[in-house]
């Protein structure tokens, strides 16, 4: 560039900004979510990584953490991005935790995650802050469980298995008799589950909220397909997008807060009584919030990243 010559937006932009390192800890580097993550990093003058997190092994000694992956140390990153499923967050969290410990920033937490991932906990935490859920149910016993189903209201009623995902393990129980049937055959498997009331007036529709920091980034309402009250978009659900009202994004935010969470999507019912916080997903997938919205939600994550990610920011430091 000749000497003199003004600096255009863009170039100005990227050179305000410090070049950050990002580990994308994700077992696919081919899924949607991993691609526009990458593509929204490198787009913005970062160098980015996918590191396949069951692939890393750790090295535990007094005030030297490492951490591994196939032979190489990982002690170069700046942030990590944890894009951990639900079946290996046991040992997903450990590798982010193991991050934390050696000062590297993580998006969202393990405590977090960790956190988020245990629906019980989730709900009984928001409840505890006084955020709207629908009246959920739980119980050991097989003597409580009339009890259990007149606590939520009775049937129509919902059961759903803790470590259910995607819509799977969530059962509508229409009539107290089928509830019965249902919370039998889920003890007779040993299965951990919850009971919640049924917000018929939502329609089978529920809101998905993309928050980053302190803010609703992107929202959009799926509605399930006809006779199915599961509005999961694996499930053939369809997605428009929407405007949420200010009790809706406010309700969002803080459960995200509450949580831990710089990142996640926040499901929430419609119901005549103000916004229902179904649940909060540590690692939201962006293909259809993305595509339902025009709005580019990994630019908005790498953006966050940029201004926050500093050596030791990391709240708890691997503890809990």
């Amino acid at each position: 560039m000749a000497a003199g010559t003004p600096l255009t937006h863009s170039e100005s932009t990227l050179n305000a900004r410090s070049a950050v390192n990002i580990g994308i800890l994700s077992r696919d580097t081919t899924l949607y979510s991993t691609r526009r993550l990458v593509e929204a990093a490198e787009s913005r003058g970062h160098s980015v990584r996918v590191i396949d997190h069951l692939l890393c092994y750790m090295s535990l000694a007094p005030g030297r953490p490492a951490i591994y992956y196939k032979s190489e140390s990982l002690h170069d990153f700046d942030a990590v991005i944890p894009r951990i499923g639900a079946s290996v967050t046991f040992y997903g969290t450990a590798v982010v935790r193991q991050f934390e410990m050696m000062g590297v920033y993580s998006v969202n937490e393990s405590v977090a995650i960790s956190r988020s991932r245990d629906k019980l906990r989730s709900l009984q935490l928001l409840a505890r802050k006084g955020v709207g859920i629908p009246v959920t149910g739980f119980a050991h016993s097989t003597k409580s469980t009339n009890e259990l189903i007149e606590v939520v209201g009775g049937a129509p009623l919902i059961l759903k298995l803790l470590e259910s995902t995607q819509g799977k393990g969530v059962i509508l129980a229409e009539t107290h008799k089928a509830a019965e049937s249902t919370i039998e055959a889920f003890r007779s498997l040993k299965s951990k589950f919850l009971v919640q009331h049924f917000v018929a007036e939502s329609g089978g529709a529920d809101i998905r909220c993309i928050v980053v920091g302190d803010r609703v980034v992107a929202s959009m309402i799926r509605q399930g397909k006809t006779g199915e009250f599961r509005s999961n978009l694996h499930r053939g659900g369809s997605a428009s997008k929407v405007k949420i009202a200010p009790e809706e994004r406010a309700t969002a935010v803080r459960a995200a807060k509450i949580m831990g969470l710089n990142v996640s999507g926040v499901d929430l019912l419609r119901s005549d009584e103000g916004p229902k916080v179904l649940e909060v997903n540590s690692s939201p997938g962006l293909e259809g919030i993305e595509n339902t919205t025009g709005i580019a939600v990994a630019e908005k994550i790498i953006s966050f990243i940029e201004k926050n990610a500093r050596e030791g920011r990391t709240k708890t430091r691997g503890r809990g």
